[in-house]
Protein backbone atom coordinates (compact mmCIF):
# COMPACT_ATOMS: atom_id res chain seq x y z
CA UNK A 1 0.00 0.00 0.00
CA UNK A 2 1.29 3.49 -0.90
CA UNK A 3 2.38 5.62 2.09
CA UNK A 4 -0.15 8.45 2.45
CA UNK A 5 1.22 11.98 2.79
CA UNK A 6 0.09 13.35 6.14
CA UNK A 7 -0.08 16.96 4.79
CA UNK A 8 -1.69 16.42 1.37
CA UNK A 9 -4.89 14.45 0.91
CA UNK A 10 -5.25 12.27 -2.15
CA UNK A 11 -8.59 12.28 -3.98
CA UNK A 12 -9.60 9.89 -6.77
CA UNK A 13 -12.37 11.00 -9.15
CA UNK A 14 -14.05 7.92 -10.68
CA UNK A 15 -15.94 9.09 -13.77
CA UNK A 16 -16.15 7.75 -17.32
CA UNK A 17 -16.54 11.31 -18.69
CA UNK A 18 -13.19 13.14 -18.86
CA UNK A 19 -14.83 16.55 -19.18
CA UNK A 20 -16.71 16.00 -15.90
CA UNK A 21 -13.41 14.99 -14.29
CA UNK A 22 -11.77 18.28 -15.34
CA UNK A 23 -14.72 20.34 -14.13
CA UNK A 24 -14.87 18.58 -10.74
CA UNK A 25 -11.08 18.70 -10.40
CA UNK A 26 -11.02 22.46 -11.04
CA UNK A 27 -13.61 23.04 -8.32
CA UNK A 28 -11.46 21.10 -5.86
CA UNK A 29 -8.26 22.93 -6.84
CA UNK A 30 -10.01 26.24 -6.16
CA UNK A 31 -10.65 25.32 -2.52
CA UNK A 32 -8.70 27.96 -0.54
CA UNK A 33 -5.91 26.86 1.78
CA UNK A 34 -5.84 23.27 0.45
CA UNK A 35 -3.52 21.49 -1.92
CA UNK A 36 -5.15 18.17 -2.85
CA UNK A 37 -3.56 15.52 -5.08
CA UNK A 38 -6.27 14.66 -7.61
CA UNK A 39 -6.26 11.63 -9.93
CA UNK A 40 -8.76 10.29 -12.43
CA UNK A 41 -9.97 6.74 -13.08
CA UNK A 42 -12.61 6.10 -15.79
CA UNK A 43 -13.02 2.29 -15.45
CA UNK A 44 -14.92 0.30 -12.86
CA UNK A 45 -12.46 -2.61 -12.43
CA UNK A 46 -9.42 -0.35 -12.14
CA UNK A 47 -11.26 1.90 -9.69
CA UNK A 48 -12.12 -1.08 -7.49
CA UNK A 49 -8.47 -2.17 -7.45
CA UNK A 50 -7.37 1.32 -6.40
CA UNK A 51 -10.00 1.48 -3.67
CA UNK A 52 -8.95 -1.91 -2.28
CA UNK A 53 -5.26 -0.91 -2.38
CA UNK A 54 -6.10 2.01 -0.04
CA UNK A 55 -4.15 4.52 -2.16
CA UNK A 56 -6.47 7.49 -1.63
CA UNK A 57 -8.05 9.37 1.25
CA UNK A 58 -11.38 10.07 -0.48
CA UNK A 59 -13.28 8.90 -3.59
CA UNK A 60 -15.75 10.87 -5.72
CA UNK A 61 -17.76 8.29 -7.69
CA UNK A 62 -20.01 9.04 -10.67
CA UNK A 63 -23.32 7.18 -10.75
CA UNK A 64 -22.85 6.01 -14.36
CA UNK A 65 -19.79 3.81 -14.99
CA UNK A 66 -20.50 1.99 -18.23
CA UNK A 67 -22.10 -1.39 -17.58
CA UNK A 68 -21.98 -0.74 -13.84
CA UNK A 69 -23.16 2.02 -11.55
CA UNK A 70 -21.47 3.95 -8.80
CA UNK A 71 -23.80 2.19 -6.35
CA UNK A 72 -22.37 -1.17 -7.51
CA UNK A 73 -18.85 0.11 -6.88
CA UNK A 74 -19.70 1.48 -3.43
CA UNK A 75 -21.50 -1.72 -2.49
CA UNK A 76 -18.50 -3.81 -3.63
CA UNK A 77 -15.99 -1.56 -1.85
CA UNK A 78 -17.93 -1.66 1.43
CA UNK A 79 -18.17 -5.48 1.24
CA UNK A 80 -14.33 -5.50 1.12
CA UNK A 81 -14.19 -3.33 4.29
CA UNK A 82 -13.32 -0.01 2.67
CA UNK A 83 -13.23 2.65 5.40
CA UNK A 84 -12.33 5.74 3.36
CA UNK A 85 -15.12 8.21 2.40
CA UNK A 86 -17.09 7.27 -0.75
CA UNK A 87 -19.10 10.20 -2.20
CA UNK A 88 -21.61 9.53 -5.00
CA UNK A 89 -22.02 12.05 -7.86
CA UNK A 90 -25.35 12.01 -9.70
CA UNK A 91 -26.41 13.79 -12.90
CA UNK A 92 -29.72 14.96 -11.43
CA UNK A 93 -31.25 14.99 -8.03
CA UNK A 94 -32.95 11.61 -7.61
CA UNK A 95 -34.26 10.97 -4.08
CA UNK A 96 -34.48 7.22 -4.67
CA UNK A 97 -30.83 6.96 -5.78
CA UNK A 98 -29.70 9.32 -3.00
CA UNK A 99 -31.46 7.22 -0.36
CA UNK A 100 -30.06 3.98 -1.78
CA UNK A 101 -26.55 5.48 -1.81
CA UNK A 102 -26.71 6.20 1.93
CA UNK A 103 -28.17 2.76 2.63
CA UNK A 104 -25.34 0.92 0.86
CA UNK A 105 -22.69 2.93 2.74
CA UNK A 106 -21.91 6.13 0.81
CA UNK A 107 -20.58 8.93 2.99
CA UNK A 108 -22.51 11.58 1.07
CA UNK A 109 -23.97 12.38 -2.36
CA UNK A 110 -23.75 15.44 -4.60
CA UNK A 111 -25.66 16.52 -7.72
CA UNK A 112 -23.25 17.37 -10.56
CA UNK A 113 -25.35 20.24 -11.91
CA UNK A 114 -25.28 21.91 -8.51
CA UNK A 115 -21.55 21.51 -7.89
CA UNK A 116 -19.38 24.47 -6.91
CA UNK A 117 -16.21 25.02 -4.92
CA UNK A 118 -18.06 25.87 -1.70
CA UNK A 119 -20.24 22.74 -1.76
CA UNK A 120 -17.29 20.49 -2.57
CA UNK A 121 -15.15 22.08 0.15
CA UNK A 122 -17.84 21.53 2.78
CA UNK A 123 -18.59 17.96 1.62
CA UNK A 124 -14.90 16.95 1.49
CA UNK A 125 -14.13 18.60 4.85
CA UNK A 126 -17.06 16.91 6.63
CA UNK A 127 -16.29 13.55 5.01
CA UNK A 128 -12.60 13.62 6.01
CA UNK A 129 -13.37 14.82 9.55
CA UNK A 130 -15.97 12.10 9.96
CA UNK A 131 -13.53 9.54 8.56
CA UNK A 132 -10.81 10.55 11.07
CA UNK A 133 -13.30 10.41 13.95
CA UNK A 134 -14.59 6.99 12.89
CA UNK A 135 -11.03 5.73 12.46
CA UNK A 136 -10.18 6.79 16.02
CA UNK A 137 -13.37 5.17 17.32
CA UNK A 138 -12.65 1.91 15.47
CA UNK A 139 -9.10 1.94 16.79
CA UNK A 140 -10.33 2.28 20.37
CA UNK A 141 -13.03 -0.31 19.80
CA UNK A 142 -10.47 -2.81 18.44
CA UNK A 143 -8.12 -2.07 21.32
CA UNK A 144 -10.71 -2.57 24.05
CA UNK A 145 -12.42 -5.44 22.22
CA UNK A 146 -9.03 -7.16 22.12
CA UNK A 147 -8.68 -6.72 25.88
CA UNK A 148 -12.26 -7.95 26.32
CA UNK A 149 -11.79 -11.05 24.18
CA UNK A 150 -8.31 -12.07 25.36
CA UNK A 151 -8.79 -11.58 29.08
CA UNK A 152 -8.34 -14.80 31.03
CA UNK A 153 -10.89 -13.53 33.50
CA UNK A 154 -14.55 -13.75 32.56
CA UNK A 155 -15.84 -10.39 31.29
CA UNK A 156 -19.56 -9.80 30.72
CA UNK A 157 -22.26 -7.28 29.88
CA UNK A 158 -25.85 -7.72 31.04
CA UNK A 159 -29.10 -5.83 30.66
CA UNK A 160 -30.55 -3.99 33.62
CA UNK A 161 -32.40 -7.16 34.69
CA UNK A 162 -29.05 -9.10 34.68
CA UNK A 163 -29.68 -11.02 31.44
CA UNK A 164 -26.34 -11.73 29.76
CA UNK A 165 -25.90 -9.71 26.53
CA UNK A 166 -22.22 -10.18 25.71
CA UNK A 167 -19.31 -12.12 27.17
CA UNK A 168 -15.78 -13.15 26.29
CA UNK A 169 -14.16 -16.54 25.71
CA UNK A 170 -12.85 -16.49 29.28
CA UNK A 171 -16.40 -16.82 30.59
CA UNK A 172 -17.14 -19.68 28.18
CA UNK A 173 -14.01 -21.54 29.37
CA UNK A 174 -14.76 -20.85 33.02
CA UNK A 175 -18.37 -22.07 32.99
CA UNK A 176 -18.25 -24.74 30.27
CA UNK A 177 -21.41 -23.51 28.50
CA UNK A 178 -21.53 -22.66 24.80
CA UNK A 179 -21.81 -18.90 24.32
CA UNK A 180 -25.29 -19.30 22.80
CA UNK A 181 -26.54 -21.00 25.99
CA UNK A 182 -25.01 -18.40 28.29
CA UNK A 183 -26.77 -15.62 26.38
CA UNK A 184 -30.09 -17.24 27.34
CA UNK A 185 -29.32 -17.00 31.08
CA UNK A 186 -29.45 -14.40 33.81
CA UNK A 187 -26.22 -13.76 35.71
CA UNK A 188 -28.05 -14.83 38.86
CA UNK A 189 -28.81 -18.23 37.28
CA UNK A 190 -25.11 -19.05 37.69
CA UNK A 191 -25.03 -18.40 41.46
CA UNK A 192 -25.32 -21.37 43.82
CA UNK A 193 -27.04 -19.74 46.80
CA UNK A 194 -30.44 -18.04 46.65
CA UNK A 195 -29.30 -15.52 49.26
CA UNK A 196 -26.42 -14.51 46.97
CA UNK A 197 -28.84 -13.93 44.09
CA UNK A 198 -30.94 -11.59 46.22
CA UNK A 199 -27.85 -9.80 47.53
CA UNK A 200 -26.44 -9.17 44.02
CA UNK A 201 -29.74 -7.79 42.71
CA UNK A 202 -30.21 -5.52 45.74
CA UNK A 203 -26.62 -4.30 45.74
CA UNK A 204 -26.70 -3.30 42.08
CA UNK A 205 -30.13 -1.70 42.44
CA UNK A 206 -29.27 0.31 45.58
CA UNK A 207 -25.53 1.02 45.18
CA UNK A 208 -25.09 0.65 41.43
CA UNK A 209 -22.02 -1.52 41.87
CA UNK A 210 -20.48 -4.53 43.60
CA UNK A 211 -16.75 -4.71 44.30
CA UNK A 212 -14.60 -7.80 44.95
CA UNK A 213 -17.60 -9.80 46.11
CA UNK A 214 -16.75 -13.42 46.84
CA UNK A 215 -19.37 -15.98 45.88
CA UNK A 216 -19.82 -19.47 44.44
CA UNK A 217 -20.90 -20.14 40.83
CA UNK A 218 -21.98 -23.44 39.33
CA UNK A 219 -20.56 -24.49 35.96
CA UNK A 220 -22.43 -26.55 33.35
CA UNK A 221 -21.44 -29.79 35.13
CA UNK A 222 -22.75 -28.50 38.46
CA UNK A 223 -19.26 -28.11 39.96
CA UNK A 224 -18.69 -25.25 42.37
CA UNK A 225 -16.40 -22.38 41.36
CA UNK A 226 -15.19 -19.94 44.01
CA UNK A 227 -15.14 -16.54 42.31
CA UNK A 228 -14.77 -12.83 42.94
CA UNK A 229 -17.25 -10.61 41.07
CA UNK A 230 -16.94 -6.88 40.42
CA UNK A 231 -19.56 -5.03 38.41
CA UNK A 232 -21.21 -1.66 37.94
CA UNK A 233 -24.38 -0.19 36.50
CA UNK A 234 -23.69 2.00 33.45
CA UNK A 235 -25.87 4.14 31.20
CA UNK A 236 -25.59 5.63 27.74
CA UNK A 237 -28.03 7.13 25.27
CA UNK A 238 -27.80 4.20 22.85
CA UNK A 239 -27.73 1.16 25.16
CA UNK A 240 -29.75 2.57 28.02
CA UNK A 241 -28.88 1.04 31.39
CA UNK A 242 -26.64 -2.00 31.45
CA UNK A 243 -24.22 -3.77 33.77
CA UNK A 244 -20.59 -4.49 32.98
CA UNK A 245 -18.43 -6.71 35.13
CA UNK A 246 -15.62 -9.17 35.57
CA UNK A 247 -15.42 -12.57 37.27
CA UNK A 248 -12.11 -13.79 38.69
CA UNK A 249 -11.84 -17.52 39.41
CA UNK A 250 -10.16 -18.23 42.76
CA UNK A 251 -11.07 -21.93 42.96
CA UNK A 252 -7.44 -23.05 42.73
CA UNK A 253 -6.44 -20.45 45.32
CA UNK A 254 -9.14 -21.74 47.67
CA UNK A 255 -7.91 -25.31 47.15
CA UNK A 256 -4.36 -24.23 47.90
CA UNK A 257 -5.53 -22.41 51.05
CA UNK A 258 -7.46 -25.51 52.09
CA UNK A 259 -4.42 -27.76 51.55
CA UNK A 260 -2.22 -25.35 53.50
CA UNK A 261 -4.77 -25.15 56.31
CA UNK A 262 -5.00 -28.96 56.44
CA UNK A 263 -1.23 -29.23 56.65
CA UNK A 264 -1.01 -26.53 59.34
CA UNK A 265 -3.78 -28.12 61.41
CA UNK A 266 -2.14 -31.52 61.08
CA UNK A 267 1.25 -30.12 62.09
CA UNK A 268 -0.21 -28.20 65.05
CA UNK A 269 -2.16 -31.24 66.24
CA UNK A 270 1.01 -33.34 65.88
CA UNK A 271 3.01 -30.94 68.06
CA UNK A 272 0.27 -30.90 70.68
CA UNK A 273 0.00 -34.70 70.72
CA UNK A 274 3.76 -35.18 71.06
CA UNK A 275 3.85 -32.72 73.98
CA UNK A 276 0.87 -34.37 75.71
CA UNK A 277 2.28 -37.85 75.10
CA UNK A 278 5.56 -36.87 76.72
CA UNK A 279 3.80 -35.30 79.70
CA UNK A 280 1.37 -38.22 80.12
CA UNK A 281 3.81 -41.09 79.61
CA UNK A 282 6.13 -40.14 82.47
CA UNK A 283 3.48 -40.21 85.24
CA UNK A 284 1.81 -43.17 83.51
CA UNK A 285 5.05 -45.16 83.74
CA UNK A 286 5.26 -44.30 87.45
CA UNK A 287 1.67 -45.49 87.93
CA UNK A 288 2.41 -48.77 86.11
CA UNK A 289 5.59 -49.41 88.12
CA UNK A 290 3.84 -48.64 91.41
CA UNK A 291 0.87 -50.86 90.53
CA UNK A 292 3.20 -53.74 89.59
CA UNK A 293 5.12 -53.39 92.86
CA UNK A 294 1.93 -53.25 94.93
CA UNK A 295 0.60 -56.31 93.09
CA UNK A 296 3.74 -58.25 94.17
CA UNK A 297 3.67 -56.99 97.77
CA UNK A 298 0.02 -57.67 98.58
CA UNK A 299 -1.85 -60.88 99.17
CA UNK A 300 -5.21 -59.20 99.41
CA UNK A 301 -7.41 -60.59 96.61
CA UNK A 302 -9.66 -57.53 96.49
CA UNK A 303 -6.67 -55.14 96.24
CA UNK A 304 -5.18 -57.25 93.45
CA UNK A 305 -8.48 -56.93 91.58
CA UNK A 306 -8.26 -53.12 91.72
CA UNK A 307 -4.60 -53.18 90.81
CA UNK A 308 -5.40 -55.26 87.70
CA UNK A 309 -8.00 -52.66 86.71
CA UNK A 310 -5.33 -49.92 87.07
CA UNK A 311 -2.84 -51.91 84.99
CA UNK A 312 -5.32 -52.68 82.21
CA UNK A 313 -6.42 -49.07 81.88
CA UNK A 314 -2.84 -47.80 82.09
CA UNK A 315 -1.90 -50.15 79.26
CA UNK A 316 -4.95 -48.95 77.32
CA UNK A 317 -3.87 -45.31 77.75
CA UNK A 318 -0.33 -46.20 76.64
CA UNK A 319 -1.70 -47.99 73.55
CA UNK A 320 -3.87 -45.00 72.66
CA UNK A 321 -0.88 -42.66 72.98
CA UNK A 322 1.19 -44.92 70.72
CA UNK A 323 -1.61 -45.12 68.15
CA UNK A 324 -2.10 -41.36 68.23
CA UNK A 325 1.63 -40.71 67.83
CA UNK A 326 1.80 -43.13 64.91
CA UNK A 327 -1.01 -41.28 63.11
CA UNK A 328 1.06 -38.06 63.24
CA UNK A 329 4.50 -39.50 62.80
CA UNK A 330 5.84 -38.93 59.26
CA UNK A 331 4.93 -42.08 57.39
CA UNK A 332 7.89 -44.29 56.60
CA UNK A 333 7.58 -44.32 52.82
CA UNK A 334 9.58 -46.33 50.31
CA UNK A 335 9.03 -44.73 46.92
CA UNK A 336 9.23 -46.74 43.72
CA UNK A 337 7.88 -46.30 40.16
CA UNK A 338 4.25 -47.44 40.37
CA UNK A 339 1.09 -47.66 38.29
CA UNK A 340 -1.81 -45.81 39.93
CA UNK A 341 -4.31 -47.98 38.02
CA UNK A 342 -2.82 -51.11 39.64
CA UNK A 343 -2.91 -49.49 43.11
CA UNK A 344 -6.61 -48.65 42.76
CA UNK A 345 -7.36 -52.16 41.48
CA UNK A 346 -5.61 -53.62 44.56
CA UNK A 347 -7.66 -51.29 46.76
CA UNK A 348 -10.92 -52.53 45.24
CA UNK A 349 -9.77 -56.14 45.60
CA UNK A 350 -9.21 -55.55 49.33
CA UNK A 351 -12.71 -54.02 49.63
CA UNK A 352 -14.40 -56.71 47.53
CA UNK A 353 -15.97 -58.62 50.45
CA UNK A 354 -17.39 -55.47 52.04
CA UNK A 355 -18.90 -54.42 48.70
CA UNK A 356 -20.48 -57.86 48.25
CA UNK A 357 -21.89 -58.08 51.78
CA UNK A 358 -23.67 -54.69 51.48
CA UNK A 359 -24.58 -55.37 47.83
CA UNK A 360 -22.98 -52.13 46.69
CA UNK A 361 -22.93 -51.48 42.95
CA UNK A 362 -19.42 -50.65 41.75
CA UNK A 363 -18.92 -48.38 38.72
CA UNK A 364 -15.39 -47.60 37.60
CA UNK A 365 -13.62 -45.93 34.70
CA UNK A 366 -9.89 -46.51 34.25
CA UNK A 367 -7.65 -45.44 31.36
CA UNK A 368 -6.28 -48.22 29.18
CA UNK A 369 -2.71 -46.99 29.62
CA UNK A 370 -0.66 -47.02 32.83
CA UNK A 371 -0.65 -43.93 35.07
CA UNK A 372 2.94 -43.72 36.25
CA UNK A 373 3.95 -42.07 39.54
CA UNK A 374 6.42 -42.42 42.40
CA UNK A 375 4.60 -44.14 45.26
CA UNK A 376 4.69 -46.55 48.13
CA UNK A 377 2.02 -48.83 46.68
CA UNK A 378 1.09 -50.50 50.00
CA UNK A 379 0.78 -47.23 51.92
CA UNK A 380 -1.19 -45.53 49.14
CA UNK A 381 -3.47 -48.57 48.85
CA UNK A 382 -4.14 -48.26 52.61
CA UNK A 383 -4.98 -44.55 52.25
CA UNK A 384 -7.42 -45.21 49.40
CA UNK A 385 -8.94 -48.16 51.26
CA UNK A 386 -9.80 -45.91 54.22
CA UNK A 387 -11.82 -43.68 51.89
CA UNK A 388 -13.51 -46.62 50.14
CA UNK A 389 -14.49 -48.27 53.45
CA UNK A 390 -15.95 -44.99 54.75
CA UNK A 391 -17.95 -44.69 51.51
CA UNK A 392 -19.28 -48.25 51.83
CA UNK A 393 -20.32 -47.70 55.45
CA UNK A 394 -22.11 -44.45 54.52
CA UNK A 395 -24.36 -46.17 51.94
CA UNK A 396 -27.54 -48.16 52.43
CA UNK A 397 -27.55 -51.86 51.69
CA UNK A 398 -28.88 -52.77 48.21
CA UNK A 399 -29.13 -49.08 47.15
CA UNK A 400 -25.49 -48.05 47.34
CA UNK A 401 -23.42 -47.11 44.29
CA UNK A 402 -19.68 -46.54 44.48
CA UNK A 403 -18.04 -44.80 41.52
CA UNK A 404 -14.26 -44.65 41.04
CA UNK A 405 -12.77 -42.71 38.14
CA UNK A 406 -9.13 -42.28 37.16
CA UNK A 407 -8.23 -39.38 34.91
CA UNK A 408 -4.88 -38.31 33.51
CA UNK A 409 -4.54 -34.53 33.45
CA UNK A 410 -1.77 -32.33 32.07
CA UNK A 411 0.49 -32.30 35.11
CA UNK A 412 -1.21 -34.66 37.54
CA UNK A 413 -3.27 -37.81 38.05
CA UNK A 414 -6.81 -37.53 39.43
CA UNK A 415 -8.64 -40.19 41.47
CA UNK A 416 -12.35 -39.52 42.11
CA UNK A 417 -14.17 -41.70 44.66
CA UNK A 418 -17.90 -40.94 44.80
CA UNK A 419 -20.74 -42.49 46.79
CA UNK A 420 -24.48 -41.89 47.10
CA UNK A 421 -24.51 -42.31 50.88
CA UNK A 422 -25.72 -40.15 53.75
CA UNK A 423 -23.27 -37.32 53.06
CA UNK A 424 -21.45 -35.06 55.51
CA UNK A 425 -22.73 -31.83 57.01
CA UNK A 426 -20.72 -28.58 56.83
CA UNK A 427 -19.30 -28.96 60.36
CA UNK A 428 -18.20 -32.50 59.60
CA UNK A 429 -16.51 -31.39 56.37
CA UNK A 430 -14.49 -28.73 58.20
CA UNK A 431 -13.25 -31.32 60.75
CA UNK A 432 -13.01 -34.33 58.46
CA UNK A 433 -9.28 -34.94 58.82
CA UNK A 434 -8.99 -34.12 62.53
CA UNK A 435 -7.82 -37.05 64.68
CA UNK A 436 -10.52 -38.68 66.81
CA UNK A 437 -13.29 -36.85 64.96
CA UNK A 438 -15.78 -39.44 63.72
CA UNK A 439 -19.48 -39.84 63.06
CA UNK A 440 -19.28 -43.64 63.46
CA UNK A 441 -20.58 -45.17 66.65
CA UNK A 442 -17.50 -47.34 67.21
CA UNK A 443 -14.98 -45.40 65.11
CA UNK A 444 -11.65 -44.11 66.35
CA UNK A 445 -11.43 -41.18 63.94
CA UNK A 446 -7.83 -41.86 62.90
CA UNK A 447 -8.35 -43.38 59.43
CA UNK A 448 -8.74 -40.16 57.43
CA UNK A 449 -6.02 -38.40 59.44
CA UNK A 450 -3.65 -41.19 58.41
CA UNK A 451 -4.94 -41.00 54.82
CA UNK A 452 -4.20 -37.28 54.61
CA UNK A 453 -0.74 -37.87 56.04
CA UNK A 454 0.04 -40.53 53.40
CA UNK A 455 -1.35 -38.43 50.53
CA UNK A 456 0.66 -35.37 51.57
CA UNK A 457 3.85 -37.44 51.84
CA UNK A 458 3.15 -38.42 48.20
CA UNK A 459 3.01 -34.64 47.43
CA UNK A 460 -0.68 -35.03 46.67
CA UNK A 461 -3.81 -33.23 47.82
CA UNK A 462 -7.42 -34.07 48.67
CA UNK A 463 -10.59 -32.15 47.89
CA UNK A 464 -13.88 -33.27 49.45
CA UNK A 465 -17.39 -32.25 48.41
CA UNK A 466 -20.50 -33.53 50.09
CA UNK A 467 -24.19 -32.94 50.41
CA UNK A 468 -26.32 -34.49 53.13
CA UNK A 469 -28.54 -37.37 51.96
CA UNK A 470 -26.96 -37.21 48.48
CA UNK A 471 -23.42 -38.44 48.89
CA UNK A 472 -19.75 -37.53 49.07
CA UNK A 473 -16.99 -37.11 46.49
CA UNK A 474 -13.28 -37.41 47.30
CA UNK A 475 -10.92 -36.04 44.64
CA UNK A 476 -7.27 -36.99 45.09
CA UNK A 477 -4.52 -35.34 43.00
CA UNK A 478 -1.05 -36.86 42.58
CA UNK A 479 1.93 -35.56 40.58
CA UNK A 480 2.94 -37.49 37.47
CA UNK A 481 6.19 -39.38 37.33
Amino acid sequence: MTQKNLQQKRILIIDDDEDDYFITGDYIRDIPGKNFIIDWCPRYEEALRKILSREYDLYLIDYRLGAHTGLDLIRNAISHHCDEPLILLTGKGNPKIDLEAMQVGATDYLVKTELNTEKLERCIRYALERYESMKALRHNERKYRNIFERSRDAVFLTSEDLRLKDLNDGMVLLLGYPKSELLQLLLTDLLEEETDKVYLENQLRSEGEVNDWETVLLNKEGHKLHCIISGSMEHDEYEGSYIQGIIHDITDLKKAEKITLQAEKLAAAGRLIRTLAHEVRNPLNNINLSAEQMFVDTNDVEQKLYLEIIQRNSNRIAALITELLNSFRPTDIVFAPSNLVTIVEQTLLAARDRLSLKKIKLVHSFPSEAMHMQADADKLCLALLNIVINAIEAMDEDNGELSITLEEQTFQHLVVIQDNGCGINSEGLSRLFEPYFTSKRNGMGLGLAATLNIVQVHKGSIDVRSEEKKGTTFSLFFPKL
